[in-house]
């Protein structure tokens, strides 16, 4: 089987600093070459880029020039791996800004509008993977808070657009890690990306 092409998102907000998302996405990369694949990455917190204000914005406003790279690189892989740390119960301002930004009418769909996404999705044949750290174990999160922003991600943003399926990986108690067990994160994480997936 020949070595798909792949493309990681890193979302955390934070580009000054590394945290461990970007080192689950190294690992993930990594794997992802050792398995035989194509990588590419973007990094959405060294993107300049503004926020979308308007409904007539969105349907009818350019796309910024400095997203349509990033536009071309979601064009061109054949799975996306998203990676952000849980704020507030949901994923960073700036990883949402950038989802209105480059999920917009004539690339995400075809069409005039939201409407016609349901019948006209422009990013099908596409897979994802969404792998999220917080600080609450990734239980209580799953179970008690039903993981709704990352299902909300999923759902009305991945799916609405065609990507599926869409799978996830919950890196909980954050705080907590102790060495041994970040080493067995990046562990399964490498082994995601050595299979694809």
């Amino acid at each position: 089987m020949s070595g798909r092409r792949i493309l990681v998102i890193q979302g955390h907000p934070d580009a000054g600093t590394s945290h461990l998302c970007h080192a689950l996405a190294e690992a993930y990369a990594q794997g992802a070459l050792e398995g035989g694949h194509t990588v590419r990455t973007l990094d959405v917190a060294r993107i300049d880029f503004p926020l979308l204000r308007s409904q007539a914005a969105w349907e009818h406003d350019p796309v910024p020039p400095t997203l349509v790279p990033a536009q071309q690189e979601i064009a061109w892989a054949e799975h996306l791996v998203l990676f952000f740390p849980l704020w507030l119960g949901d994923m960073p301002a700036v990883l949402k800004g950038f989802l209105e930004q480059v999920a917009r009418p004539g690339f995400a769909f075809s069409g005039d509008g939201p409407r016609d996404a349901f019948t006209r999705k422009g990013l099908t044949g596409r897979s994802a993977r969404v792998v999220v750290t917080m600080g609450m174990p990734a239980l209580v999160y799953r179970w008690y808070f039903r993981a709704h922003s990352v299902k909300s991600l999923e759902r009305n943003i991945l799916g609405f657009v065609g990507i599926a399926p869409v799978h996830e990986t919950l890196v909980g108690q954050v705080g907590q890690l102790t060495p041994a067990d970040a080493a067995k994160w990046f562990e399964r994480l490498r082994q995601l990306g050595r299979d694809g997936a």
